[in-house]
């Protein structure tokens, strides 16, 4: 009887040796006369055991991590292929206490399933939710996305219901759905983990907002940094069409949904959704002026529904087991889960989904078990390159929209990153400026000259050029940037700024600095 061996096809796992243990096990078996099948999976997101390799056994699955090329033959030996005992024997999967105490309610398949499988996505559940929405008029489809408080995952928080709405009362001979998958942030990547773990999840949300709103054609608009979830999609899309899932006739329903995948050219500000249909149209990346917003006149002209990855993904659940079941998840005004992306400087780095509440300390200490250095904490930045940074003071706030917005900070696509005692804040504070004055797209004065300006003025302070008087300068920089900026790029730059000078002052008064007077 052959045995099912699980290795990960996930960038990170990659970038680990995934494909060369693959290959060892394989050739390993096959000395040893073993019958193994190996099916490559996504991973499950826990990157500090990567590459983890499960074994099908009559008890479950086993699985063994980190997982080096050296490790096999003695992997094997000790009877793998069984869930024998060994040295990197994790056990079963769900019960390793970091995938034990999450709520996976959109990651439940990743690293389980093979990605490209339509039938391995049906047999875990896959097209339950397309199917309860055929069931359902447009009207029934869009209510259930309203009412389970389901918000938009790529940052800005806006409820989904309201733009799906829009765009199914607009009249148009032409509708379309286009997903940001231009996963830009730094320590963020559940796009990129669900598009290489469990593409037909997103196929399958973007199929049913299609149903939902009258778009036939749909579009994934992918960072080129992907190129594994580029190629994984592109096989998933062929597979689906084949499979009689997208396409013509979409599960015998008389309706259609034509989809396909365009690779960006490595802007970050195509994260903004209207410098992502100008992208998407061939033009340059540049933020447009709303109104009229994209609901109503975006790709073409025509109404198109713009949602996030884990927006998309979020719906096959809520469409099968109801609205309110997902609304049950979270807290307040923030329903449902978050996917968390934990880095930096963290002993378990990884992907997190639990439900909205949970604060930045626990997600620190019990899911990353502190900083890799084992150094103190010092500073977390939530939300990418242009969210807060919190101090050790304002790590129990929860993670939840309004919370995070009352301490001047931002939940955004839900990456922290972790920096311990040695951060100099002042540098951080810098690459803020330098960041924006190199990714905007110059269309405003704000963004474009603010960023630039703003960099200048902080060199002078980290030299001690009248730092008092320099500080004032960024801090009148930052409201004017805040205030006048097109969109959230320049918008947003102030806040990583501020909270640096705000909670970190410290770092902003180097010894030796200038009198006011001194030039």
């Amino acid at each position: 009887m052959s045995v099912t061996i699980y290795v990960p096809r996930d960038a990170v796992a990659l970038g680990l040796g995934a494909n060369k243990v693959a290959r060892a096990l394989f050739a390993g078996a096959e000395r040893r006369g073993l019958d193994v099948t190996i099916v490559r999976t996504g991973s499950r997101g826990l990157f500090w055991l990567e590459p983890m390799v499960e074994v099908g056994t009559p008890e479950g699955r086993i699985a063994y991590g980190p997982v080096k090329v050296e490790d096999v033959d003695a992997l094997l030996d000790a009877g793998l292929t069984t869930g024998g005992a060994h040295a990197l024997r994790l056990g079963d999967p769900e019960q390793i206490p970091f995938l034990a105490r999450q709520q996976r309610l959109t990651f439940h398949r990743c690293g389980v399933i093979d990605p490209v499988s339509v039938t391995d996505y049906r047999a875990h559940g896959g097209y339950r939710g397309l199917e309860a929405a055929l069931k359902l008029d447009a009207e029934g489809i869009v209510a259930q996305v309203r009412e389970s408080g389901l918000r938009g995952r790529g940052g800005a928080g806006f409820p989904a219901g309201i733009k799906w709405n829009t765009v199914m009362l607009a009249q148009a001979d032409q509708k379309y759905v286009v997903c940001n998958a231009d996963e830009g942030d730094s320590g963020t990547f559940a796009d990129r983990v669900m598009m290489e773990g469990d593409p037909f999840n997103l196929i399958e949300g973007m199929t049913i907002a299609g149903v939902a709103t009258g778009a036939t054609r749909g579009y994934i608009y992918l960072r080129s940094e992907y190129p594994q979830a580029f190629e994984t999609l592109k096989e998933a899309i062929a597979n689906g069409v084949k499979a009689g899932v997208l396409g013509e006739n979409i599960l015998g329903s008389g309706k259609s949904f034509h989809l396909e995948v365009r690779l960006g050219a490595g802007a970050y500000i195509c994260g903004e959704e209207t410098s992502l249909l100008e992208s998407l149209e061939g033009r340059r990346g540049i933020v447009r002026a709303k109104p009229p917003i994209p609901a109503l006149k975006g790709f073409l002209g025509k109404p198109t529904l713009v949602n996030n990855v884990m927006t998309f993904t979020a719906v096959p659940w809520i469409l099968e087991n109801g609205a309110k079941a997902y609304a049950d998840y979270g807290m307040g005004r923030s329903l449902g889960t978050l996917p968390i992306q934990l880095a930096g400087n963290i002993a378990q780095g990884g992907l997190i989904e639990v439900a909205f509440g949970i604060t930045i300390r626990e997600v620190i200490e019990s899911f990353g078990g502190g900083t890799r250095s084992g150094r103190p904490v010092r500073a977390v930045q939530v939300g990418g390159p242009l969210g807060a940074y919190f101090p050790d003071h304002l790590l129990d706030t929860p993670l939840d929209y309004e919370a995070m917005a009352a301490k001047k900070g931002l939940v955004g696509h839900g990456g922290i990153v972790v920096f311990d005692d040695t951060v100099d804040m002042a540098s951080q504070a810098r690459f803020a400026f330098e960041f924006c004055a190199a990714e905007s797209c110059g269309k405003c004065t704000p963004c474009r000259i603010g960023a630039t300006r703003g960099l200048e003025t902080m060199d002078k302070v980290i030299k001690g050029i009248r730092p008092e008087a320099n500080l004032k300068l960024v801090e009148d920089l930052c409201e004017v940037m805040t205030d006048g900026s097109l969109c959230a790029m320049g918008g947003l730059t102030p806040m990583p700024v501020m909270s640096a000078i705000t909670h970190f002052p410290e770092d902003f008064r180097p010894a030796g600095s200038l009198p006011v007077a001194a030039e």
